[in-house]
């Protein structure tokens, strides 16, 4: 698959390397594994060498070596000879660059917290004393979020504040993944689309897996998905068991009950048997995984409270590949697809709700985007959007099929929620159905 979209983080990281021929720079890039940040750089880049170092978990020596081979390959200078430390090279790097610019890369860099974690402090004993002299691009990458924020966001630790900007890569957005799957399914059926949207969230690692695979249709990409050598079995156990260490199991449960269904904290502890509160609390402020949602318009911070996986691909993940794992491991892949099938239309009915609100993100026409329910549950509004400058606001009923919606049981709804609140008095209000076909 071509490289797509990222015209944005493409001109910044442009923008950043031509300032840092003045003024060194100091980039932090992240984002969850599989978004395409080193596809990123090395599409931004692509113009001019840069020096790429991976932190591999492997001795410190062993990585010195490596990237000693890589500045001399990509600079096409004599290096130190050999060096044990990254200090010694990091140290070389930034005195090359008072009279050189150039990029330097550091992949994964929160896994220095394995090799050695007093690189950061090396760090920043060398950024300190060479950043006014210095004309160095450089751009660490990271995906395991809470490590990257405790780098740079906490106070105690020593590359707090040293950084000159931050990028947060996010999934492709609807109408880049129309793009995708225009040129590669011209003639593609709303239903194609909800599936990679259902399946992959957008992200880039997943949808290129799926396109270069030819699966471009909800049975094609179940059945690649769910096969013995699939990589998207694992990835949910791969990508946050590190994140979460030795309590990834209370993690992963609350997790599977969000996915599930069960989205207040009671129904939770009713599942998990114990209290949760700290647990919710990270996944949402440390980990970023998921979100607290409330009634657009509510003003209490801490009643009708409602939490879901901000991540569609692990939303897909948990509900499905989680919960049977016990399929998985007896090899009855084709028992699973059965599931995933049975349930498919329910769910990937939630995940069009999802991806009307990330169009209607998108079309930046709005102030505020949100959802509304009544606290007994008895109504519920999909999608409100406002746009407070104009004085309007628009209600959404969101379902597969179009010619289900009642507009008349819509409006009966939203007067319900217009009496608990005067915030839209002398607003213009439309409503509106949104189905497939709408996509």
């Amino acid at each position: 698959m071509r490289f797509y979209d990222r015209k944005e983080e493409i001109a910044l990281l442009k923008d950043t390397r031509e300032q840092a021929e003045k003024v060194a720079r100091f980039t932090v890039l992240t984002g969850r594994r599989r978004v395409g940040k080193t596809t990123l750089i090395r599409e931004a880049y692509k113009d001019k060498p840069f020096v790429y170092f991976f932190v591999a978990r492997k001795a410190e020596s062993d990585l010195c070596e490596a990237y000693l081979e890589e500045i001399s390959e990509k600079l096409g200078i004599p290096t130190l000879g050999s060096s044990r430390h990254f200090k010694d090279i990091f140290r070389y790097l930034m005195q090359l660059s008072v009279s050189k610019s150039f990029t330097l890369v550091i992949d994964e860099f929160q896994d220095f917290f394995r090799v050695n974690k007093s690189v950061f402090s090396d760090i920043q004993d060398v950024w300190d004393e060479f950043e006014k002299s210095s004309h160095i691009n450089l751009i660490v990458c990271g995906s395991i979020y809470s490590l990257m924020q405790k780098i740079f966001k906490d106070k105690k630790e020593p590359l707090y504040g040293r950084n000159t900007a931050e990028l947060r890569l996010k999934p492709f957005r609807p109408s880049v993944l129309k793009q995708i799957m225009a040129d590669a399914k011209p003639g593609y059926s709303s239903e194609d689309l909800l599936a990679m949207f259902t399946f992959t969230g957008g992200v880039a690692k997943y949808v290129n897996q799926l396109v270069d695979a030819g699966a471009l249709d909800k049975d094609a990409i179940i059945r690649h998905i769910i096969s013995p050598n699939s990589t998207f079995l694992n990835e949910g156990k791969n990508n946050l068991i590190e994140e979460f260490g030795k309590d990834y199991g209370i993690y992963f449960s609350i997790l599977s009950c969000i996915a599930r269904g069960k989205n207040t904290r009671s129904e939770i502890e009713e599942v998990i048997g114990k209290e949760v509160g700290g647990y919710m609390t990270n996944l949402e402020n440390e980990y970023e995984l998921i979100a607290k949602r409330q009634p657009l318009l509510e003003k209490s911070t801490t009643k009708n409270v409602r939490y879901e996986l901000g991540d569609v691909f692990y939303s897909f993940w948990f509900r499905f590949i989680f919960k049977y794992s016990y399929i998985i491991e007896i090899e009855n892949y084709a028992k699973l697809r059965e599931i995933v099938e049975r349930d498919y239309n329910t769910f990937s009915g939630l995940m069009l709700e999802r991806y009307f609100h990330r169009v209607a993100m998108e079309s930046g026409q709005f102030t505020r985007i949100g959802r509304w329910w009544d606290r007994k549950g008895e109504n519920e509004i999909d999608m409100i959007c406002e746009d407070e400058l104009e004085d309007k606001a628009v209600f959404y009923e969101i379902k597969r099929q179009k010619d289900k919606i009642s507009i008349g049981l819509l409006k009966q709804k939203a007067e319900v929620m217009l009496r608990t609140s005067d915030e839209f008095k002398d607003y213009e209000i439309g409503y509106k159905g949104l189905g497939m076909e709408d996509m």
